[in-house]
């Protein structure tokens, strides 16, 4: 059951997809919403030895970003108002390295974390947010596409399967989001490594439909590699919602993500939601 959800509220005035995504999730469950935007701390530009940096600088800078995180969290504050949702907006003063770390210790007294997927190889700070709370987190997170226009839509549901333990997590977890769909489809695909002496899917396919699901097996040949082939199938068969176990480890706090899971989160074209 979800009735717990916090956000990650992104601070540029074009990235509010995010948050209008959380609060229908928060809708569709009528679940507390809390909203979260960082203030981070000023960076400092280079000097030479010896060169002090402008106190004006400082104060302008911290001056910014405390009005970024204000103008999202008004912004959040406003959309959760008009849909009379129980909610509320957190702003937190940290060090733009640390905000990964914070936001998944947040999402541990959480039943859901929904977090932005990065617009560009240069946005690392939604990255390391989406990644650090995917591993660090303890739970489900909702990954939202920075191309996503509508609100939450679950007709047709696409559940990948390998048989691995992240998987089964992943399933466990977004049953709620599952036993509201038309049709969920539940993915295997065929490429000789199996996790499981269960890869075909029969078993799993069951224990989802005994939760009244209406659901489908479908065994895909493998493509250019495991993320491309489920990234054709979301196309092909316009599927609405995601769900599949995240897969990597942390080495020097820096995640190695799995193939399959760094191909959705670069390319991903629906909401994903994922767990580790």
């Amino acid at each position: 059951m979800i009735k717990d959800i916090v956000v990650n509220l992104p601070l540029s005035p074009d990235r509010t997809q995010t948050a209008r995504f959380a609060v229908s999730v928060a809708r569709q469950f009528q679940a507390h919403l809390a909203g979260v935007a960082f203030v981070y701390d000023p960076v400092l530009p280079a000097v030479d030895m010896g060169v002090a940096v402008p106190r004006s600088y400082v104060a302008e800078a911290q001056a910014a970003a405390q009005a970024k995180a204000d103008a999202a969290a008004a912004d959040f504050e406003e959309r959760v108002r008009r849909d009379g949702l129980s909610a509320g907006s957190h702003k937190f003063n940290v060090a733009t390295v640390g905000a990964p770390t914070q936001f998944a210790e947040i999402a541990r007294r959480f039943d859901l974390a929904i977090v932005s997927q990065s617009e560009s190889n240069d946005d690392v700070i939604d990255s390391a947010i989406a990644e650090t709370t995917l591993f660090e987190s303890g739970g489900p997170v909702l990954v939202v596409p920075y191309i996503q226009k509508d609100d939450l839509k679950l007709d047709r549901v696409a559940v990948c399967w390998d048989g691995s333990r992240p998987a089964a997590r992943a399933i466990a977890d977004a049953m709620p989001f599952i036993r509201q769909s038309k049709l969920t489809s539940l993915i295997v695909v065929d490429n000789d490594q199996p996790k499981s002496t269960d890869v075909p899917g029969i078993d799993i396919a069951r224990h989802i439909a005994r939760h009244g699901v209406n659901v489908e097996l479908k065994n895909l040949p493998m493509t250019v590699d495991v993320g491309t082939t489920i990234l054709n199938f979301i196309s092909d068969s316009s599927i609405d919602f995601l769900v599949m176990g995240g897969y990597g480890h942390s080495r020097l706090r820096q995640f190695i993500l799995g193939g399959a899971t760094r191909s959705i989160l670069e390319s991903m074209t629906v909401p994903t939601l994922m767990s580790h």
